[in-house]
């Protein structure tokens, strides 16, 4: 590792670097090291930070800028994609079946990826914070019952941190995002979280957000007491395509 680059400490405790400090290239990379504990994954995202790293490496810890945010609400759609998942009879849920959810983003191809970030270690911690009501799984069955899209992430207060997303049949991704952001408004929670740039985010409504003006926001919010915290299988209820994917 570079000299440039800190160290984390051994304990869960041990504090970050102020995410001000990450570097330029590559852009938000901040520290190494240390461990996958529940308690330095929820203040690290607390902080901005979040972890992404490759089989081989050591955990690495990210804040880049700017930043990738949506609120709920500006989620966009083209009329055209929104009538096709409206119409089809598909149904969104949450939280019961996180470890299915987590294992479909960490076996999904992805363009100019050779493997996954989701290695064991990761999916372990974020199966800790899910049975500790922090990490929620969005859901999106077939007429069938069979899983066919879906999302997970993390909320801290009124926001949430969304990690990966997956569809085998299309549709399945955006209409877990549909039915996210229904229910977060609902709920007051008006930050979802996206992390890097990306031109598909930016065709679903998320915007670049300075790293000061995240942070900024994010300190508020994560402050607040969740609204809808501990597991949400029975809060979120289940919604059906035509109210998920509703303007």
């Amino acid at each position: 590792m570079s000299l440039r680059l800190p160290e984390l400490g051994a304990s869960p405790d041990a504090p970050f670097p102020p995410p001000e400090r990450a570097l330029h290239e590559p852009n938000g990379l901040l520290a190494w090291g240390g461990g996958l504990e529940p308690g330095r994954l929820l203040r690290a995202y607390a902080q901005g930070i979040f972890p992404w790293f490759s089989a081989g490496e050591p955990p690495l810890w990210w804040s880049p800028d700017p930043r990738m945010v949506l609120d709920p609400a500006a989620l966009s759609f083209g009329s055209r994609d929104r009538r096709r998942l409206c119409a089809l009879p598909w149904r969104v849920r949450a939280d019961h079946d996180f470890a299915a959810v987590i294992d479909h983003c960490a076996q999904l191809p992805r363009a100019g990826q050779r493997g996954t970030w989701i290695l064991p270690a990761m999916r372990r911690a974020y199966l800790d914070l899910h049975h500790q009501g922090y990490a929620h799984s969005i859901e999106v069955l077939d007429a069938e019952g069979r899983l066919v899209g879906g999302l997970y992430g993390l909320a801290l207060g009124r926001a949430f941190f969304g990690e990966s997303m997956f569809s085998v049949a299309s549709g399945g991704s955006k209409l877990a995002l549909a039915g996210l952001c229904q229910r977060m408004q609902a709920w007051d929670m008006p930050l979802l979280d996206g992390q890097v740039e990306s031109a598909h985010l930016q065709r679903l409504g998320f915007r670049a957000l300075s790293r000061d003006d995240f942070l900024r926001r994010l300190g508020d919010l994560t402050a607040a007491p969740e609204p809808r915290a501990g597991s949400w299988k029975d809060r979120f209820g289940e919604l059906p395509a035509a109210l998920a994917a509703a303007d």
